[in-house]
């Protein structure tokens, strides 16, 4: 797992001169938050690198946005007429909600 947070650029801790990973306090601190993040919101560390991706790419929010936008209009009305599987837009929605 902590590959995986490194390969998608969400975690970059310090190595020793033996290649092990060093955490400090606050990367400590962060992987807690990750944690609560996923757990609380019911999401994949996938989802958090993919967030992380909108956030660094103004022109993939972009698109992003402009392809969810159809399918947004009233949150509460839209869910009520998708089935769960048709949810994951709005999974992504409020994960970007939760890091503003």
């Amino acid at each position: 797992m902590l590959r995986y947070i490194e390969r998608a650029g969400l975690l970059a801790p310090a190595r020793s001169p033996a290649g092990y990973r060093e955490y400090d306090a606050a990367e400590l601190e962060r992987l807690r938050t990750l944690r609560g993040l996923l757990m609380t919101f019911g999401i994949e560390l996938s989802d958090v690198a993919f967030a992380g991706r909108m956030e660094a790419d103004p022109e993939l929010r972009r698109a992003i946005r402009e392809w969810l936008e159809p399918l947004i209009g009233e949150p509460a009305d839209a869910n009520a007429a998708l089935e769960p599987s048709d949810t994951e837009p709005y999974r992504t929605e409020a994960l970007l909600a939760a890091l503003a």
